[in-house]
């Protein structure tokens, strides 16, 4: 048997004489657990976070979008479409003409971005779902939907006609116009629906058929702006990325949605990054009360000690003694609290305990990934704290 292990687990598992210390080392071991459990649970929060903006970005962004790699548009022919959906893995493809637009109604205007898109477009997002009121647009017509936020700033609602509403962009071209409206291309249209999807998209989007974008862009007919792609199930995307590489010779930059939301994402990961390290801070602090535990143990421990000493124990087995139970003592305690963390964070995702909203949970996912960082970071510095009250005993403080 493991002399020192032996020694410490007694040491750990066992009241001592002294109320004071058994007092000291619950408060250190209540530290530890405490701020193991909240480090999993903030953890599991943020990595539930990520999860619900990955999923809600899926009404709005494809799998895969290509983007042209120079210029804001490309030649899209039915041979590169066909030679797409031979790509194993792709289930549907929507061809996109997307641009900034100006939108009038009577007195009020604002700019906007314009996405014309085709008859597949509802199958590779769920935009559709998102349409609150009225419905999403007819194929081959001059009908959009907008965003709450466009509709509440122009003051237009569905099927509004008292209130035209027209879209103008500039004219492509060179020289003097005869008139006002020959620097503008123009087209009066009907607004069928209103999505609510986020302040950004409810704010600044409106969605055509490709017919009318293409009209009011001046566009030539095999002129695109994107190709939005979903995938299958089961499909590699890496596979499928390297293979529309290769078919296309880097003609597009190709992201996938989280790509799409990098901006989101860096800024989720930075707030991770950013309340780990405090917690971790917390968790240091806490393991002050295991080093100052461990340091009254050896005190109270001396004549023990130094019986111990005598009968042939090194001072270096006496050490290992302290260092075990520390460690033992924030293992233990890290283990627990992870469990807590655990059992809270099953709880919110089963039974809904802590609402976002009315009708919307705190978003947390239980991830075997967080468990494991917890543990290692309670691990690695309950040891080095252990360590350090281990160094407390000396041969002096032993003999004496």
């Amino acid at each position: 048997m493991n002399f020192p292990l032996y020694i410490a687990k007694r040491y750990l598992f066992s009241k001592s004489s002294n109320n004071a210390i058994n007092i000291m080392t619950l408060i250190a071991s209540g530290g530890v657990i405490i701020a193991s459990a909240a480090l999993f649970i903030v953890l599991s929060v943020f990595a539930g976070l990520k999860d619900y903006s990955l999923n809600f970005s899926t009404f709005v962004d494809p799998d895969l979008k290509l983007i042209p790699s120079t210029g804001k548009s490309f030649q899209w022919s039915e041979k590169d479409n066909a030679s797409l959906l031979k790509i194993e893995g792709i289930a549907v493809s929507s061809e996109i003409i997307e641009e900034r637009i100006f939108i009038k109604t009577d007195n009020k205007n604002q700019i906007a971005t314009l996405k014309g898109v085709d008859k597949n477009y509802s199958n590779v997002t769920s935009i559709d779902s998102m349409v609150t009121k009225g419905n999403w647009i007819t194929p081959n017509s001059t009908e959009v939907v907008s965003g709450w936020g466009i509709s509440n700033n122009l003051s237009f609602g569905v099927l509004d006609y008292i209130k035209p509403l027209s879209f103008y962009v500039p004219k492509v071209g060179k020289g003097q116009a005869t008139s006002i409206q020959g620097y503008y291309n123009s087209v009066y249209v009907t607004n069928v629906g209103l999505f609510d999807i986020n302040e950004q998209f409810n704010n600044n989007y409106v969605f055509s058929d490709i017919k009318l974008a293409k009209q009011l862009l001046s566009y030539k007919d095999d002129q695109r702006s994107a190709i939005e792609i979903k995938l299958n199930p089961d499909a590699n995307e890496d596979l499928i990325r390297s293979q529309i590489e290769t078919a296309f010779e880097g003609k597009f930059n190709i992201k996938n949605r989280a790509e799409l939301n990098d901006a989101l994402f860096k800024m989720l990961n930075t707030e991770n990054l950013a309340i780990y390290l405090i917690f971790t801070l917390v968790i240091i602090i806490a393991l002050f009360n295991v080093i100052g535990a461990i340091i009254m143990m050896i005190l109270d421990k001396k004549k023990s000690l130094n019986t111990l000493f005598h009968l042939g124990a090194e001072t270096k087995s006496i050490k290992s003694i302290f260092f075990l139970q520390g460690s033992l003592m924030t293992i233990v305690s890290g283990i627990i609290g992870v469990t807590i963390g655990l059992i809270i964070v099953f709880l919110q995702q089963s039974f809904e305990l802590v609402m976002l909203t009315p009708d919307l949970a705190y978003p947390v996912r239980l991830s075997f990934f967080n468990a494991i960082v917890v543990l290692v970071t309670i691990f690695a510095f309950g040891i080095m704290a252990s360590k350090i009250a281990s160094q407390r005993i000396t041969p002096s403080l032993i003999k004496s």
